[in-house]
C-alpha cells in the first residue's frame, strides 16, 4: 500500500495507539503530514487513522480481532498492512507478539501497560495552556525513537538468524561454531541436535554455551561437575585444558583463551557426561 503524503488522526486527549500509529506513519514516510481534529474533513485525501470507522479505525462493532482473541488497535491495523514491508512477514510477525499486541490490548481493554502510561504523560495536565498538538508531537518523536529501536532488534535477529543458518551446515559432534556472537537461543532449528554453540566472547577470547532441551529446558549436556566455578589455575589444572578459564557454576557456560581450548572443553564435557550415562 502506498502510504499518501497527509494522514487525520482524532485531536483531544491522545493515547499510546494513535501515538505510536503516527510515528509508524512518519517511518514509512518522513514527509508526510498529519493533522488532527474531531471530525474528518470532506474529501480529505489521505490516510485516516483511529477516527472515522474506516480501514485504521477499531472503534467500531465488530472491529477485527486476531486468532488468538487479542483485539486489534489502530496501531495494530497499520501494521499489519505496513510491518511486513519494514520487516517482512516473519519480522512482523514477531514484532506483533512482542510489541505491538499489548499496545493494542491496553487501548482495547485499558490493561496496564508502562509504555502507554509514559505516552500518556506527555498530555498536558487539566490547567495547561500548552497545546495538545505541540505535546502530541513531542509523545511521537519519543515514540518514533522508541519503534526505531525495535525495528532495528528486529532486523538484528534477522542477520543472526541468517549468520545461524549459514554455520549449520558445519556442525561437528553436536557443536555449532559461529563467527561472532549472537542471540542465537532461539533461532536453532526445532529439530536440533545441538549440544554445544561456540562464539567469540564479548570480553576476549571464546565461550561456549551448553543448549537446554526444547521439552525439559534442562542442558542435554552439562560441563563437568568439578569444573563448576572453580579458579582459573585450578581449573586448567582439573580440566587438563590450558586455555580454559571460567566454568558457571552452573555448569552451562565455558570461556577459553582461544576457539580451540573452547572446542576442546566441548568434546571433553561430551565425553564425559557419556561415561556417566553407561
Amino acid at each position: 500500500m502506498k502510504l499518501p503524503a497527509h494522514a487525520f488522526t482524532h485531536g483531544g486527549k491522545f493515547h499510546a495507539d494513535d501515538v505510536f500509529s503516527a510515528a509508524l506513519l512518519r517511518i514509512i514516510r518522513p514527509d508526510i503530514q498529519i493533522q488532527r481534529g474531531f471530525h474528518v474533513p470532506e474529501n480529505f485525501e489521505g490516510i485516516v487513522f483511529d477516527i472515522g470507522d474506516g480501514m485504521f479505525d477499531h472503534h467500531a462493532i465488530g472491529s477485527p480481532v486476531r486468532s488468538n482473541g487479542n483485539p486489534y488497535a489502530a496501531f495494530g491495523l497499520l501494521w499489519q498492512v505496513f510491518g511486513p514491508e519494514l520487516v517482512g512477514k516473519k519480522g512482523a510477525e514477531w514484532l506483533d507478539e512482542r510489541f505491538v499486541q499489548n499496545l493494542d490490548l491496553n487501548d482495547c481493554t485499558g490493561a496496564e501497560n508502562a509504555l502507554a502510561d509514559a505516552i500518556g504523560s506527555f498530555n498536558p495536565v487539566w490547567d495547561s495552556q500548552e497545546s495538545k498538538d505541540d505535546c502530541f508531537f513531542r509523545a511521537v518523536n519519543f515514540a518514533q525513537t522508541i519503534l526505531e529501536n525495535r525495528l532495528e532488534e528486529v532486523r538484528a535477529v534477522q542477520r543472526a538468524e541468517e549468520m545461524v543458518v549459514k554455520a549449520l551446515p558445519n556442525v561437528r559432534d553436536g557443536i555449532l561454531v559461529l563467527p561472532q556472537y549472537a542471540p542465537w537461543k532461539t533461532l536453532l532449528p526445532a529439530d536440533n541436535n545441538i549440544l554445544f554453540v561456540v562464539y567469540p566472547s564479548q570480553r576476549g577470547g571464546y565461550a561456549a554455551q551448553g543448549v537446554n532441551d526444547r521439552q525439559t529446558k534442562k542442558l542435554r549436556v552439562p560441563f563437568p561437575q568439578q569444573w563448576a566455578g572453580m579458579p582459573e589455575q585450578e581449573l586448567a589444572e582439573i580440566s587438563g585444558i590450558d586455555d580454559l578459564i571460567f566454568c558457571h557454576a552452573s555448569r552451562f557456560l565455558i570461556t577459553s583463551k582461544s576457539k580451540s581450548g573452547a572446542l576442546q572443553a566441548c568434546r571433553a564435557a561430551i565425553a564425559a557426561w557419556n561415561e556417566e550415562q553407561t
